[in-house]
């Protein structure tokens, strides 16, 4: 045997609205709380409170004007 370890991957797959391209699209589930948009890519994060809710991601490569800009509801 030359050792080889097995690895199994668990995805999800959902519909919903993107809050970054706005589209009724398919949310593939990175992990149970993470999820990527299959229209535009975007990283979003899920929260539940009486409701689901996909919050974008803020990554280090994110720009400070797009992040204040999405939170003052302009159109990027």
């Amino acid at each position: 045997m030359t050792g080889r370890k097995r690895i199994k991957v668990h995805t999800e797959i959902v519909n919903g609205i993107c809050p970054d391209c706005e589209e009724y699209t398919m949310l593939v589930g990175v992990t149970r709380r993470f999820y990527r948009c299959m229209t535009c890519g975007s990283d979003l994060e899920q929260y539940v409170n009486g409701k689901i809710s996909y919050i974008p991601t803020l990554s280090p490569r994110s720009k400070l004007s797009d992040i204040q800009g999405y939170f003052d509801g302009e159109e990027s």
